[in-house]
């Protein structure tokens, strides 16, 4: 190991994780909850579907910044994001390095896997 004293700060680490993950998810949801007319009409998803999308964005964003069950939140926003990968493939036939691919998504995934493998690390409210 190149920088055996950074390893106590990896719940440091794993808690600025956390809240870039929380923000990215939060600002989505807010976005499909200010206009999910708009919002529906871009993603091929009815009204209904978009905002119940856009609260489990924001609910499971809080989850996850705030460390309250944050297994279960992380991996909620994972089973969202596999939906956006799954319909950016089949349904839009994006390839992965497109200007909007769906190598964001995968990155977001793999993001909350950190999540869910390490409970979030030691900053959380509520495991």
């Amino acid at each position: 190991m190149v920088f055996p004293t950074l390893i106590r700060l990896s719940d440091l680490g794993l808690l600025l994780l956390r809240l870039m993950v929380s923000l990215v998810f939060f600002t989505s949801g807010l976005n499909h909850l200010k206009d999910p007319a708009g919002r529906s009409k871009s993603i091929g998803m009815s009204k209904g579907f978009t905002m119940f999308l856009g609260i489990a964005e924001v609910l499971g964003s809080l989850g996850v910044a705030f460390g309250v069950l944050v297994q279960p939140a992380a991996i909620g926003l994972i089973l969202i994001m596999l939906g956006a990968i799954q319909k950016k493939i089949f349904v839009w036939h994006i390839e992965f390095w497109a200007s909007n691919g769906w190598n964001y998504e995968l990155m977001l995934v793999v993001m909350c896997l950190v999540i869910v493998f390490t409970d979030g690390g030691r900053y959380v409210l509520w495991a």
